[in-house]
C-alpha cells in the first residue's frame, strides 16, 4: 500500500473563512497606522517642546509601532503571494518573522528607555507638565482607538502577526498612561524624578510583552506543536479509530496563524478498508481540532521502512 494523502478538496469554506479573517487584519492595520503615525509626530515634537522623558519615549515607541504596523500590513499582503515551485508553502511565514522582529524592537524600544531614565535619576531635568499631560491624554485616545480597530477588524487573539502589533499600541496606551501619572506629581508636587520612575515601570511592561511574542514566534518557526492543540489527544483519537493499530510519524505545526498542519503514518489492520479510514481521519482532525492541511500515509503489515529522524 503506497501513500495516501488528505486534501483541501472539501474544504473551500474554510478557505473563504481563512481570507476573510487576513482581509480585516489588513483593514485594522491600516486604521491603526494611519491614527498611530499621526500621534507619533505629535508626541515626538510636544516631548522636544516640554523636555519630557516620558512622552519622548512614548514617541519613540510609537516610531516603532507605526513601523511594526506597516510591516505587518506588508507581511499579510506579502504573504498573501501565491506558492511557487521553490516556495510551496507560499510565503505565510513572512508574517512570523514580521512578529519576531516586531518583538525584538521592543526589546530594543525599552532598553533604551531605562538607559535614558538612569541618566536622569540623579538629575532630573525641569519638565513642561501641563502641556506634556493635554499630549499624552491625546496619545491615550489615540492608542485606545487604534486597538479598537484591530480587536474590531481583526482576529488579534489567534494571529501572532496582529498581535505583535496589537501589543506594540498597547504598550503606547501604557506609556501614554505613564506620561499622565508622571505629569501629575510633577504639576503639583514639583517631583520630577516622577518622569524616569515611570519610564522604567513603562519600558519593564514592553519588555513582558516583546518576551511573549518573540517566543511565540520562535516556537512557529522552530515547528513546535501549536499551543491550541495536543499531540497526545491527536494520536489518541486517530488510534481510536476502527481498524487503526498505531500511529508513528506524527507531526504537527503552523505554517501561519490559524493554518495548522498534520503530517503521519497509520499502520491499520490488513483486513481494513484504507481509504475509508483515511477519510475518516480527515473528517476528524476537521472537526476536533480545526486541521485542514493533513499529509496522512496508511500503511498495512507488510510495509516496512526504517525510523526517521525526526
Amino acid at each position: 500500500m503506497g501513500h495516501s494523502h488528505g486534501h483541501d478538496h472539501s474544504h473551500h469554506g474554510h478557505h473563504h473563512g481563512f481570507e476573510e479573517i487576513r482581509e480585516g487584519n489588513k483593514k485594522g492595520l491600516l486604521i491603526a497606522l494611519l491614527i498611530t503615525t499621526g500621534i507619533m509626530l505629535l508626541e515626538f515634537f510636544g516631548g522636544l517642546l516640554t523636555n519630557s522623558l516620558a512622552l519622548l519615549s512614548d514617541a519613540g515607541h510609537m516610531l516603532s509601532d507605526a513601523s511594526s504596523l506597516f510591516l505587518s500590513f506588508l507581511a499579510i499582503w506579502f504573504a498573501s503571494r501565491p506558492p511557487s515551485a521553490n516556495k510551496t508553502y507560499g510565503y505565510y511565514r513572512f508574517e512570523i518573522l514580521a512578529a519576531l522582529f516586531n518583538g525584538v524592537t521592543l526589546f530594543i524600544i525599552a532598553f533604551f528607555i531605562i538607559m535614558e531614565a538612569i541618566q536622569r535619576f540623579s538629575q532630573p531635568p525641569t519638565v513642561a507638565s501641563g502641556t506634556m499631560m493635554v499630549i499624552a491624554v491625546i496619545g491615550l485616545l489615540a492608542n485606545m482607538i487604534s486597538a479598537i480597530a484591530l480587536l474590531r477588524k481583526g482576529d488579534v487573539e489567534n494571529n501572532v502577526n496582529l498581535r505583535s502589533a496589537y501589543l506594540h499600541i498597547l504598550g503606547d496606551a501604557l506609556g501614554s498612561v505613564g506620561a499622565i501619572i508622571a505629569g501629575f506629581f510633577m504639576l503639583f508636587f514639583d517631583w520630577y524624578v516622577a518622569d524616569p520612575i515611570i519610564s522604567v515601570v513603562v519600558a519593564l511592561l514592553i519588555l513582558k510583552s516583546g518576551w511573549g511574542v518573540i517566543k511565540n514566534s520562535i516556537h512557529i518557526l522552530m515547528e513546535g506543536t501549536p499551543s491550541t492543540i495536543s499531540q497526545a489527544d491527536v494520536k489518541r483519537e486517530l488510534e481510536g479509530m476502527a481498524g487503526v493499530i498505531d500511529v508513528h510519524d506524527l507531526h504537527i505545526w503552523t505554517i501561519t496563524s490559524g493554518l495548522d498542519t498534520l503530517s503521519c503514518h497509520l499502520l491499520i489492520d490488513d483486513k481494513s478498508n484504507s481509504q475509508e479510514i483515511l477519510q475518516l481521519a480527515i473528517d476528524r482532525l476537521k472537526e476536533k481540532f480545526n486541521i485542514d492541511h493533513t499529509t496522512i500515509q496508511i500503511e498495512k503489515a507488510q510495509i516496512q521502512h526504517d525510523d526517521m529522524n525526526v
